[in-house]
């Protein structure tokens, strides 16, 4: 048995446990003309990352990284919306979790006390794996429609190239929630510094020809050419060589690097989990919601 045969068998195995228990697939993958098309599956919530999303992902795109017949990646949503963010509450923001093995050498936190407990398990599925999958030597692009808040941001940054529809719109609102923006701080790498002050902090959407203007996104085209427009890219970059694709995108992280970019990561990711402290030392829950800060009053 080959690694994508055992990736593609495990892959399955873990859907079809899922789908026993009434759960469907949060991550849809097929590969055409070279390319995985790996497609974002929990429309009915707008596609919110509950863990076991986030680990179906990983597997996905380590099933591509391992597939010699794909050269490049198409990473998409279904629905209405790319993603609405990390799942906060949804019915379904526990399923899978029976199925989840991590992927970095952060310890179980699950049974960690205070503060050690989030820091640990956001290490692994937020902060590690994006940036296990910037890493990934294959190029990827992005398909953004309607939402991408949040945690969405991180799904899209870590890709190579974005192209959104021109009813998408970008946001990071976490500020409103006590937090200094997402796990994996990229936005300052994203689009110039005096833009992601205002994306930070008043919080506001973001449309898409305004991403594009400032470098965050590459193309912007009418929503119904949304997939054919992204697929194309990626069908373009499957007939480039991959050593060559694989080492310029090397290359490119490792330039972003040299500006600071791992490092910046590293000690947002501590503020960003100072606040998380400080919000549940002083307001009793790790996110100040709106709704409860009002109710305070």
């Amino acid at each position: 048995m080959t690694r994508v045969e055992k990736e593609q068998g495990m892959s399955e195995t873990s859907q079809t446990a899922q789908q026993e228990a009434g759960v469907e697939a949060p991550v849809l993958y097929e590969v055409r003309d070279g390319v995985a098309v790996v497609t974002l599956n929990r429309p009915a919530v707008s596609n919110a990352q509950n863990d076991y999303l986030v680990y179906e992902l990983d597997r996905a795109f380590h099933r591509a990284a391992n597939d010699d017949a794909v050269v490049s990646i198409l990473l998409c949503g279904a629905g209405k919306h790319f993603s609405a963010g990390h799942d906060l509450g949804t019915a379904g923001k526990f399923d899978g979790l029976d199925t989840i093995e991590r992927k970095t050498l952060w310890y179980d936190s699950t049974d960690k006390p205070g503060a050690e407990r989030l820091y640990a398990r956001e290490q692994e599925i937020y902060l590690g794996l994006c940036r296990r999958w910037q890493e990934m030597p294959k190029p990827v692009v992005c398909a953004v429609q309607g939402a991408c808040i949040a945690g969405g941001l991180m799904l899209a940054w870590v890709c190579d190239i974005i192209v959104a529809s021109d009813d998408a719109f970008f946001q990071d609102n976490v500020v409103g929630f006590g937090i200094p923006g997402v796990e994996y701080f990229a936005h300052p790498y994203e689009m110039p510094t005096r833009i992601a002050r205002e994306f930070l902090m008043l919080g506001d959407r973001m449309p898409a020809q305004r991403a594009y203007e400032v470098g965050m996104v590459n193309r912007v085209v009418p929503r119904e050419q949304l997939f054919d427009a992204a697929f194309e890219i990626a069908r373009k970059l499957a007939t480039k060589p991959r050593f060559a694709l694989a080492l310029t995108k090397q290359a490119l992280n490792i330039v972003e690097d040299l500006r600071g970019k791992r490092t910046a990561n590293d000690t947002v990711y501590a503020m960003h989990h100072l606040t998380h402290a400080h919000n549940f030392a002083v307001h009793g829950t790790s996110i100040i919601r709106p709704d409860f800060l009002d109710k305070k009053k």
